[in-house]
């Protein structure tokens, strides 16, 4: 997976900077996944939050409900995760860093390996990182405005939901793989796996409010498969 640093533009409202760790050690040739990843109906309107509390830093922009993010014209949904169950390969990175800014978790998903994660607190405010895990203990860490860094451990693959107590509304996820090759769908949709080991796999997705879609894949040195899902509500 290759390191990306991407503004999200949503109704005017910039989502933030985010970034995934780098792509998987060298080895034998691998192939590519590609994809897409739609909403089956007509797309959602976005739900806007209106801070309760900090109004003067969390109100600097608008806040959105980011649980369903589904674009207007192409119908992709945003934030999806897409994993190839099964494959193995190792992490080349120092890790990932999430960042809470304007009051919302940045990004919203995060892909990490296991190990240390880095949280910023860029708004300079009282923050608290609260994770809920069943693999890996739960935090529960202030982060006062003036420790601008700190750092947080899952030593075990899961997928862990995050909070902050004191902006209720913030919400996110962190998805902790033994494994690279993990994608997240951006504002379109679309995903690129990068690097997977050529063989027949299962491909999952999975969104925090329509749940799990899969499919069988078989992927070839030097070449891309392309995938497409569409998920709705149940």
């Amino acid at each position: 997976m290759r390191k990306n640093m991407v503004i999200f533009v949503l109704g005017g409202f910039v989502l933030g900077l985010w970034a995934l760790p780098s792509v998987p050690a060298a080895g034998a040739a691998g192939g590519t996944i590609a994809g897409v990843v739609k909403y089956a109906g007509d797309p959602p309107a976005l739900k806007k939050i209106a801070p309760t509390k900090d109004k003067k830093v969390c109100g600097k922009a608008l806040i959105y409900d980011e649980s369903l993010v589904v674009d207007k014209a192409t119908k992709g949904i945003q934030w999806a995760v897409v994993s190839v169950q099964g494959a193995k390969g190792k992490w080349d990175g120092k890790g990932a860093t999430l960042d809470q800014n304007r009051c919302a978790f940045r990004p919203h998903v995060l892909v990490a390996p296991p190990g240390k994660i880095t949280i910023l607190n860029s708004d300079k405010i009282l923050h608290n990182f609260h994770s809920y895990s069943k693999k890996n203990p739960p935090i529960n860490r202030a982060q006062p405005g003036f420790r601008k860094k700190m750092k947080v451990e899952f030593k075990k693959g899961e997928l862990v939901k995050i909070a902050c107590d004191v902006h209720p509304w913030m919400a996110g996820w962190i998805v902790v793989t033994d494994h690279p090759y993990v994608g997240v769908t951006d504002e379109k949709g679309s995903f690129k796996i990068e690097n997977v080991p050529p063989g027949t796999y299962t491909l999952e997705v999975w969104q925090e409010t329509l749940g799990t879609s899969k499919k069988k894949v078989t992927v070839k040195a030097g070449e891309t498969v392309k995938v497409a899902f569409e998920l709705k509500k149940k």
